[in-house]
């Protein structure tokens, strides 16, 4: 079975056929499981890489995107979301939340209705690539698009 063929990717790819049938998924020889190996793989700079980071914000969950040369802001995220407690989802909660393991979590075809926030400092690309339902699995796209395919809400969201 090639990686195209994997469930989590096939959603993933009809989520972005259905926004815009001009972006595709980039399947990769290499691993893209990290910002660092993406950035490797695709040829980019690392802050082009979008990492997506699911919190568990109080008695919901939240993905942030952020550019994979940030870190995300545990006080920035409080401030922003207006709550006292936020902390980093375990393993087994991005899998049931999102529909995907980490390394593989796109920003897009969630199980799951999840609150997207997109930290400003992805602006600073022309193109951003995300993870597509599997860690060698990715696709390029511009922020604009980015934040209308999440219908995400762009902040300052790293340290």
């Amino acid at each position: 079975m090639s990686l195209l063929e994997k469930e989590p990717v096939k959603r993933v790819e009809k989520f972005l056929k259905e926004f815009d049938d001009n972006l595709n998924i980039i399947s990769l020889d290499t691993s893209a499981r990290t910002a660092m190996e993406a950035a490797s793989s695709l040829k980019c700079e690392v802050g082009a890489i979008v990492k997506s980071l699911l919190f568990k914000t109080e008695n919901s969950f939240t993905l942030f995107l952020v550019a994979g040369d940030k870190k995300a802001s545990v006080n920035k995220i409080k401030k922003s979301l207006n709550i006292k407690d936020a902390s980093m989802a375990s393993a087994d909660e991005v899998k049931n939340t999102t529909g995907f393991t980490i390394g593989g979590v796109s920003p897009i075809g969630h199980l799951n209705k999840i609150n997207v926030y997109i930290d400003n400092s992805l602006k600073r690309f022309d193109n951003l690539y995300a993870a597509a339902g599997h860690p060698n699995c990715v696709f390029k796209i511009n922020f604009e698009k980015l934040q209308k395919i999440t219908n995400g809400l762009i902040n300052d969201i790293t340290e």
